[in-house]
Protein backbone atom coordinates (compact mmCIF):
# COMPACT_ATOMS: atom_id res chain seq x y z
CA UNK A 1 0.00 0.00 0.00
CA UNK A 2 1.31 3.26 -0.81
CA UNK A 3 0.76 6.84 1.04
CA UNK A 4 1.15 10.01 -0.58
CA UNK A 5 2.90 12.12 1.57
CA UNK A 6 0.24 14.20 2.51
CA UNK A 7 -1.53 11.34 4.24
CA UNK A 8 1.71 9.63 6.08
CA UNK A 9 1.62 13.02 7.50
CA UNK A 10 -1.79 13.51 8.51
CA UNK A 11 -0.86 9.74 10.47
CA UNK A 12 1.97 10.77 12.10
CA UNK A 13 0.82 13.73 13.17
CA UNK A 14 -2.50 12.13 14.76
CA UNK A 15 -0.05 9.48 16.45
CA UNK A 16 1.97 11.79 17.71
CA UNK A 17 -1.00 13.55 19.17
CA UNK A 18 -2.98 10.99 20.76
CA UNK A 19 0.89 9.46 22.13
CA UNK A 20 0.80 13.38 23.44
CA UNK A 21 -2.18 13.02 25.14
CA UNK A 22 -1.63 9.99 27.20
CA UNK A 23 1.75 11.91 28.52
CA UNK A 24 0.49 15.44 28.73
CA UNK A 25 -2.02 13.96 31.25
CA UNK A 26 0.67 12.92 33.64
CA UNK A 27 2.51 16.38 33.46
CA UNK A 28 -0.65 18.80 34.77
CA UNK A 29 -2.79 18.45 37.34
CA UNK A 30 -5.08 15.92 36.72
CA UNK A 31 -5.96 12.18 37.65
CA UNK A 32 -4.51 9.49 36.05
CA UNK A 33 -7.99 7.51 36.47
CA UNK A 34 -9.22 8.85 34.00
CA UNK A 35 -10.16 6.88 31.11
CA UNK A 36 -6.99 7.70 28.49
CA UNK A 37 -7.20 6.46 25.14
CA UNK A 38 -5.39 3.36 23.53
CA UNK A 39 -3.11 4.80 20.94
CA UNK A 40 -3.72 2.21 17.85
CA UNK A 41 -3.86 2.53 14.24
CA UNK A 42 -5.90 5.09 12.46
CA UNK A 43 -7.58 5.95 9.29
CA UNK A 44 -7.49 9.31 7.32
CA UNK A 45 -11.26 9.51 6.90
CA UNK A 46 -11.75 8.96 10.64
CA UNK A 47 -8.89 9.42 13.59
CA UNK A 48 -10.96 6.51 15.67
CA UNK A 49 -9.98 3.93 17.89
CA UNK A 50 -10.46 0.77 16.47
CA UNK A 51 -11.18 -2.35 18.47
CA UNK A 52 -9.42 -5.48 17.63
CA UNK A 53 -11.55 -8.74 16.84
CA UNK A 54 -11.63 -11.03 20.35
CA UNK A 55 -7.99 -12.74 20.84
CA UNK A 56 -8.42 -16.14 22.57
CA UNK A 57 -5.69 -17.44 24.51
CA UNK A 58 -3.90 -20.28 23.61
CA UNK A 59 -3.64 -23.36 26.20
CA UNK A 60 -0.18 -23.28 27.91
CA UNK A 61 1.08 -26.68 26.47
CA UNK A 62 0.32 -25.64 23.29
CA UNK A 63 2.09 -22.03 22.38
CA UNK A 64 5.52 -22.78 21.04
CA UNK A 65 8.35 -19.96 18.98
CA UNK A 66 10.45 -17.69 19.68
CA UNK A 67 9.45 -13.56 21.01
CA UNK A 68 11.81 -10.76 20.61
CA UNK A 69 12.31 -7.84 22.58
CA UNK A 70 14.08 -5.05 22.03
CA UNK A 71 14.09 -1.45 23.24
CA UNK A 72 14.46 0.50 26.90
CA UNK A 73 16.99 -0.26 28.98
CA UNK A 74 14.07 1.24 32.00
CA UNK A 75 12.43 -1.55 31.22
CA UNK A 76 14.60 -4.43 31.27
CA UNK A 77 14.08 -5.41 34.72
CA UNK A 78 10.28 -5.87 34.54
CA UNK A 79 10.63 -7.03 31.04
CA UNK A 80 11.99 -10.04 32.76
CA UNK A 81 10.08 -10.16 35.73
CA UNK A 82 7.15 -10.51 32.69
CA UNK A 83 9.16 -12.94 31.03
CA UNK A 84 9.81 -15.03 34.05
CA UNK A 85 5.74 -15.47 34.62
CA UNK A 86 5.07 -15.77 31.01
CA UNK A 87 7.30 -18.80 30.76
CA UNK A 88 5.83 -20.31 33.17
CA UNK A 89 2.72 -19.65 31.61
CA UNK A 90 3.76 -20.92 28.12
CA UNK A 91 7.14 -22.61 28.74
CA UNK A 92 7.79 -23.47 25.19
CA UNK A 93 8.00 -20.60 24.13
CA UNK A 94 11.92 -19.11 23.46
CA UNK A 95 11.54 -15.14 24.78
CA UNK A 96 15.32 -13.21 24.34
CA UNK A 97 15.10 -9.27 25.74
CA UNK A 98 17.92 -6.82 24.60
CA UNK A 99 17.67 -3.14 26.36
CA UNK A 100 20.40 -1.16 25.33
CA UNK A 101 17.69 1.87 24.96
CA UNK A 102 14.27 2.97 23.80
CA UNK A 103 16.25 3.94 20.29
CA UNK A 104 17.03 0.65 19.55
CA UNK A 105 13.19 -0.75 19.46
CA UNK A 106 12.01 1.53 16.60
CA UNK A 107 14.39 0.28 13.92
CA UNK A 108 13.80 -3.23 14.89
CA UNK A 109 10.26 -3.21 14.94
CA UNK A 110 10.51 -1.48 11.24
CA UNK A 111 13.03 -4.55 10.45
CA UNK A 112 10.96 -7.22 11.60
CA UNK A 113 13.96 -8.10 13.73
CA UNK A 114 11.37 -8.05 17.10
CA UNK A 115 7.66 -8.41 17.91
CA UNK A 116 8.04 -6.03 21.16
CA UNK A 117 9.56 -2.88 21.28
CA UNK A 118 9.27 -1.54 24.90
CA UNK A 119 9.96 2.45 25.28
CA UNK A 120 10.39 4.71 27.90
CA UNK A 121 9.02 7.39 25.41
CA UNK A 122 6.27 8.10 22.62
CA UNK A 123 8.37 7.05 19.15
CA UNK A 124 9.26 10.43 17.22
CA UNK A 125 8.08 11.63 13.79
CA UNK A 126 10.55 10.18 11.91
CA UNK A 127 10.51 6.88 13.49
CA UNK A 128 6.54 6.43 13.18
CA UNK A 129 7.45 7.32 9.06
CA UNK A 130 10.15 5.03 8.29
CA UNK A 131 7.99 2.22 10.14
CA UNK A 132 4.98 3.15 8.20
CA UNK A 133 7.05 3.00 4.86
CA UNK A 134 7.18 -0.36 5.22
CA UNK A 135 3.94 -1.41 6.45
CA UNK A 136 1.82 1.07 5.28
CA UNK A 137 0.32 1.86 8.76
CA UNK A 138 2.01 3.31 12.35
CA UNK A 139 2.84 1.21 15.09
CA UNK A 140 0.45 0.36 17.92
CA UNK A 141 1.51 2.22 21.05
CA UNK A 142 0.26 0.12 24.02
CA UNK A 143 1.08 1.81 27.51
CA UNK A 144 1.71 -1.19 30.10
CA UNK A 145 3.10 0.85 33.19
CA UNK A 146 3.52 4.26 34.73
CA UNK A 147 6.81 5.51 35.95
CA UNK A 148 8.17 9.02 37.68
CA UNK A 149 11.24 10.20 36.28
CA UNK A 150 13.41 11.18 39.99
CA UNK A 151 16.46 13.55 40.49
CA UNK A 152 18.44 12.04 43.05
CA UNK A 153 21.21 13.55 45.06
CA UNK A 154 23.94 11.70 47.51
CA UNK A 155 21.98 10.40 51.10
CA UNK A 156 24.54 13.15 52.84
CA UNK A 157 23.70 15.95 50.33
CA UNK A 158 21.51 18.76 52.33
CA UNK A 159 19.92 19.86 49.14
CA UNK A 160 15.87 19.09 49.78
CA UNK A 161 14.20 20.59 46.79
CA UNK A 162 14.47 22.13 43.15
CA UNK A 163 12.66 23.67 40.66
CA UNK A 164 12.51 21.99 36.92
CA UNK A 165 13.98 25.83 35.53
CA UNK A 166 17.13 24.80 37.95
CA UNK A 167 17.22 21.53 36.69
CA UNK A 168 17.69 23.10 33.39
CA UNK A 169 20.69 25.43 34.38
CA UNK A 170 22.35 22.14 36.19
CA UNK A 171 22.08 19.87 33.09
CA UNK A 172 21.60 22.24 30.05
CA UNK A 173 23.78 24.58 27.75
CA UNK A 174 21.11 26.57 26.85
CA UNK A 175 19.19 27.16 29.96
CA UNK A 176 15.41 27.72 27.69
CA UNK A 177 13.73 27.41 30.79
CA UNK A 178 14.21 30.99 32.18
CA UNK A 179 17.05 30.77 34.62
CA UNK A 180 19.19 33.75 34.27
CA UNK A 181 22.43 32.30 35.03
CA UNK A 182 24.36 28.53 35.15
CA UNK A 183 24.21 26.20 38.13
CA UNK A 184 27.67 25.10 38.74
CA UNK A 185 28.11 24.68 42.36
CA UNK A 186 25.62 23.94 45.16
CA UNK A 187 26.49 27.06 46.27
CA UNK A 188 24.11 28.68 43.40
CA UNK A 189 21.26 26.38 44.94
CA UNK A 190 21.44 28.15 48.37
CA UNK A 191 23.71 25.35 50.15
CA UNK A 192 26.40 27.27 52.33
CA UNK A 193 29.34 25.71 54.78
CA UNK A 194 31.48 23.51 53.13
CA UNK A 195 29.02 22.71 50.31
CA UNK A 196 28.94 26.56 48.98
CA UNK A 197 31.94 25.69 46.99
CA UNK A 198 31.35 21.59 46.28
CA UNK A 199 30.90 21.40 42.04
CA UNK A 200 28.03 19.26 41.29
CA UNK A 201 28.80 15.99 39.63
CA UNK A 202 25.83 15.18 36.98
CA UNK A 203 24.59 12.19 35.69
CA UNK A 204 22.69 10.66 33.41
CA UNK A 205 21.43 8.52 30.44
CA UNK A 206 23.12 8.10 26.84
CA UNK A 207 21.47 9.49 23.84
CA UNK A 208 19.86 6.00 22.76
CA UNK A 209 17.87 6.26 26.16
CA UNK A 210 14.25 7.03 26.12
CA UNK A 211 14.78 8.33 29.82
CA UNK A 212 17.34 10.63 27.91
CA UNK A 213 15.12 12.15 25.32
CA UNK A 214 12.38 12.88 27.68
CA UNK A 215 14.39 14.21 29.99
CA UNK A 216 15.84 16.83 27.32
CA UNK A 217 12.07 17.58 26.15
CA UNK A 218 10.52 18.10 29.68
CA UNK A 219 12.82 19.23 31.86
CA UNK A 220 15.73 21.26 29.13
CA UNK A 221 12.71 22.91 27.31
CA UNK A 222 13.98 21.41 24.09
CA UNK A 223 17.54 22.21 24.96
CA UNK A 224 20.82 20.81 24.85
CA UNK A 225 22.63 18.96 27.26
CA UNK A 226 26.01 20.04 29.01
CA UNK A 227 29.31 18.72 27.68
CA UNK A 228 30.23 17.29 31.01
CA UNK A 229 27.58 15.17 32.33
CA UNK A 230 29.04 11.39 32.45
CA UNK A 231 26.50 9.48 30.55
CA UNK A 232 25.96 6.24 31.55
CA UNK A 233 23.97 3.10 29.60
CA UNK A 234 21.70 2.15 32.48
CA UNK A 235 19.28 3.78 34.93
CA UNK A 236 20.58 1.29 37.70
CA UNK A 237 24.50 2.97 36.86
CA UNK A 238 23.61 6.28 37.12
CA UNK A 239 21.58 5.72 40.79
CA UNK A 240 24.60 4.04 41.54
CA UNK A 241 27.14 6.38 40.80
CA UNK A 242 25.08 8.94 42.60
CA UNK A 243 24.91 6.98 45.52
CA UNK A 244 29.00 6.62 45.26
CA UNK A 245 29.50 10.45 44.65
CA UNK A 246 29.21 13.04 47.72
CA UNK A 247 28.54 15.67 44.62
CA UNK A 248 26.67 13.48 42.49
CA UNK A 249 23.50 14.71 41.13
CA UNK A 250 21.40 12.64 38.48
CA UNK A 251 18.24 11.77 36.60
CA UNK A 252 16.53 8.18 36.89
CA UNK A 253 13.41 6.14 36.61
CA UNK A 254 11.71 5.89 40.10
CA UNK A 255 11.85 1.98 40.07
CA UNK A 256 15.76 2.46 40.47
CA UNK A 257 15.69 4.63 44.25
CA UNK A 258 18.39 2.52 46.47
CA UNK A 259 19.59 3.79 50.05
CA UNK A 260 22.42 5.42 48.46
CA UNK A 261 20.78 8.14 47.16
CA UNK A 262 18.16 10.50 48.21
CA UNK A 263 15.25 11.84 46.00
CA UNK A 264 14.58 15.53 45.81
CA UNK A 265 10.98 17.18 45.22
CA UNK A 266 10.68 18.84 42.17
CA UNK A 267 7.90 22.32 41.41
CA UNK A 268 6.64 23.42 38.51
CA UNK A 269 6.86 27.21 37.09
CA UNK A 270 4.61 28.73 39.62
CA UNK A 271 4.06 25.51 41.37
CA UNK A 272 4.51 23.72 44.95
CA UNK A 273 7.42 21.32 45.27
CA UNK A 274 6.39 17.75 45.41
CA UNK A 275 7.60 14.38 46.45
CA UNK A 276 7.84 11.61 43.81
CA UNK A 277 5.61 9.48 45.85
CA UNK A 278 2.76 6.59 44.76
CA UNK A 279 0.14 8.89 45.72
CA UNK A 280 1.80 12.69 43.76
CA UNK A 281 2.01 10.28 40.30
CA UNK A 282 -1.03 8.69 40.62
CA UNK A 283 -2.62 11.93 41.13
CA UNK A 284 -0.98 13.80 38.78
CA UNK A 285 0.51 16.47 41.10
CA UNK A 286 4.50 14.99 40.13
CA UNK A 287 5.80 17.22 37.50
CA UNK A 288 7.84 14.19 35.38
CA UNK A 289 5.24 11.41 35.68
CA UNK A 290 4.88 9.32 32.28
CA UNK A 291 3.26 6.02 30.88
CA UNK A 292 5.46 3.27 30.16
CA UNK A 293 4.99 1.88 27.02
CA UNK A 294 5.34 -1.38 24.29
CA UNK A 295 5.34 -0.56 20.65
CA UNK A 296 4.04 -3.41 18.49
CA UNK A 297 3.25 -3.91 14.62
CA UNK A 298 -0.70 -4.76 14.24
CA UNK A 299 -2.27 -4.49 11.00
CA UNK A 300 -5.61 -2.28 11.23
CA UNK A 301 -8.58 -5.07 11.78
CA UNK A 302 -6.17 -7.84 12.39
CA UNK A 303 -6.03 -9.76 15.19
CA UNK A 304 -2.70 -9.73 17.17
CA UNK A 305 -0.05 -12.53 16.48
CA UNK A 306 -0.30 -14.95 19.19
CA UNK A 307 2.39 -15.01 20.80
CA UNK A 308 2.37 -11.15 21.02
CA UNK A 309 -0.94 -11.42 22.32
CA UNK A 310 -0.05 -13.84 25.13
CA UNK A 311 2.53 -11.95 26.24
CA UNK A 312 0.85 -8.33 26.40
CA UNK A 313 -2.48 -10.45 28.18
CA UNK A 314 -0.07 -11.40 30.82
CA UNK A 315 1.25 -8.25 31.17
CA UNK A 316 -2.01 -6.38 31.29
CA UNK A 317 -3.57 -8.89 33.73
CA UNK A 318 -3.61 -8.48 37.40
CA UNK A 319 -0.92 -10.31 38.02
CA UNK A 320 1.32 -8.64 35.58
CA UNK A 321 0.50 -5.42 36.96
CA UNK A 322 1.14 -6.42 40.40
CA UNK A 323 5.07 -7.63 39.02
CA UNK A 324 4.73 -3.23 38.04
CA UNK A 325 4.40 -2.64 41.54
CA UNK A 326 6.99 -5.22 42.76
CA UNK A 327 9.23 -3.71 40.46
CA UNK A 328 9.13 -0.01 42.04
CA UNK A 329 6.61 1.56 38.87
CA UNK A 330 2.84 2.14 39.46
CA UNK A 331 0.37 -0.17 37.54
CA UNK A 332 -1.95 1.49 34.72
CA UNK A 333 -5.16 3.11 36.39
CA UNK A 334 -7.94 0.61 36.51
CA UNK A 335 -10.13 2.71 33.75
CA UNK A 336 -7.23 2.93 31.12
CA UNK A 337 -5.91 -0.78 31.90
CA UNK A 338 -9.99 -2.00 31.27
CA UNK A 339 -10.03 0.15 28.03
CA UNK A 340 -6.75 -1.04 26.94
CA UNK A 341 -7.63 -4.57 27.14
CA UNK A 342 -10.47 -4.13 25.07
CA UNK A 343 -9.07 -2.68 22.80
CA UNK A 344 -6.47 -4.94 22.01
CA UNK A 345 -9.40 -7.43 22.18
CA UNK A 346 -8.39 -9.31 25.65
CA UNK A 347 -11.39 -11.21 27.38
CA UNK A 348 -11.70 -11.46 30.52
Amino acid sequence: MKWGKLALLNVILWHSYTVFAQSIALVQPVALTRSVALVLPVTLASPSITVSPSVPMPVANTLSGNLSSVGSDTLANLMSLWANDFNHHYPGVNLQIQAAGSSTAPAALAAGATQLGPMSRPMKAGEIAAFIQRYGYPPLAVPVAVDALVVFVHQDNPLNRLTLSQLDAIFSQNRRCGEPQKIQRFGDLGLSGDWAARPLQRYGRNSASGTYGYFKRRVLCDGDFINNINELPGSASVVQAVAGSLNGIGYSSIGFRNSGVKSLPLAASGQDFVMPTAENVSNGLYPLSRYLYIYINKAPGQPLEALTAAFLERALSPEGQKLVSHDGYLPLPPAMLNNTRKTLGFTD
